[in-house]
């Protein structure tokens, strides 16, 4: 397997997660099954806002589970820029994803 189908399987595990939660991210789902996890993130990263699912993940206590949060592992690295690695972070951010504890 490899990195860029790692990603899309991380981001299924996204999907399942919500889902489990009672959140189905049809719209993701569908994104990934057409696009794949690598072409879905940078779509989604180049929107000027976050999607509405991010906000439903952080209402779950989720946010660890989010797009977002995947692409920032290091192992992911080399399928983004610098510019789309620090969208993901400042959406992050920007719901208290980095505050200490976490």
């Amino acid at each position: 397997m490899n990195l860029e189908d790692e990603l899309t399987e991380e981001l299924r595990g996204t999907y399942d997660a919500a889902r489990k939660r009672g959140y189905v991210a049809t719209y993701f789902l569908q994104m990934l099954e057409e696009l794949k996890g690598k072409e879905t993130a940078k779509r989604l990263l180049a929107k000027s806002e976050p999607q509405t699912g991010l906000f439903e993940l952080w209402k779950l206590n989720l946010l660890y589970e989010s797009m977002e949060a995947v692409i920032l592992q290091d192992k992911f690295k080399s399928l983004f820029t610098e510019e789309e690695r620090t969208e993901a972070h400042r959406r992050l951010e920007e719901l208290g994803y980095f505050k200490e504890g976490k």
